[in-house]
């Protein structure tokens, strides 16, 4: 626990049996009180693993949700769980557990009830392997999300994130996609929520065994990206009235 807050990491996984020991070995357990890994239909041992080694709270999709779907499973496991601080990690070791004490400092001690690690801030997204065209796009979607969301984040794209439970509690993230873009969509309803947001420099990893998406996907998640931000505009000028937006 940090400051009397229940701090839970919840790992998003699909095939994830090569990295998740790795992974789950450098999460720092002076700070964190639980673990919940959810299997979105792994074609490899993935859950078993996960039991192996020490990992109490399992949840095993038996059909493939998605990227959003599995997210959605995690958060309402965390919440149910008493969670106070919760952290999403990618179990493919491309984020280092190495940021969590700073991650939960920052929420901990209310200094912002999001903090987002950054690929971006520094010099480290090319140098650590992030390819050119996810360069690219990354930075053109980033500065069009700035202008439409009317904030200003040095990304939108990282997977590495802290919420404070009253963030879970106050947007409808069940009510997002289960495909990838359901991380903009919840940074777009946290910003149109009026919830202030942290980043921290996160070294970029990129290796085979790392989870990415091919050039097809990507470009869907962009198109995808880019109707949420002009949803998120329309919204706030009164122009649209999604269900995305609605307080619980």
């Amino acid at each position: 626990m940090y400051n009397g807050k229940k701090v839970i990491v919840v790992l998003p996984a699909y095939n994830a049996a090569l990295t998740l020991e790795k992974t789950y070995r450098e999460i720092p357990f002076d700070l964190v009180d639980e673990v919940i890994l959810c299997d979105d239909a792994s074609k490899d041992n993935t859950s078993e693993l996960a039991r192996k080694i020490g990992i109490k709270h399992v949840i095993v999709h038996e059909k493939n949700k998605g990227y959003g779907g599995n997210q959605k499973s995690l958060y309402n496991r965390a919440l149910e769980l008493g969670g106070d601080i919760v952290i999403m990690l990618h179990p493919d070791y491309q984020y280092t557990p190495k940021l969590i004490p700073a991650m939960v400092n920052i929420i901990g001690d209310d200094l912002y009830p999001v903090v987002l690690g950054s690929r971006i801030l520094g010099k480290g997204a090319l140098k650590g392997g992030m390819p050119l065209y996810k360069f690219i796009a990354n930075r053109f979607l980033t500065l069009t999300q700035n202008f439409l969301v009317n904030y200003k984040l040095s990304e939108y794209h990282t997977g590495y994130r802290a919420f404070s439970a009253d963030v879970l509690r106050g947007i409808n993230f069940n009510e997002n996609n289960d495909d990838f873009v359901f991380d903009n969509e919840m940074l777009s309803q946290i910003i149109y929520a009026g919830f202030d947001i942290g980043e921290v420099t996160c070294p970029t990893k990129y290796f085979e065994e790392a989870s990415s998406i091919n050039f097809q996907r990507s470009a869907k998640y962009g198109l995808g990206v880019l109707r949420v931000s002009i949803g998120h505009f329309f919204n706030k000028i009164g122009i649209a009235d999604s269900k995305l937006y609605k307080k619980k």
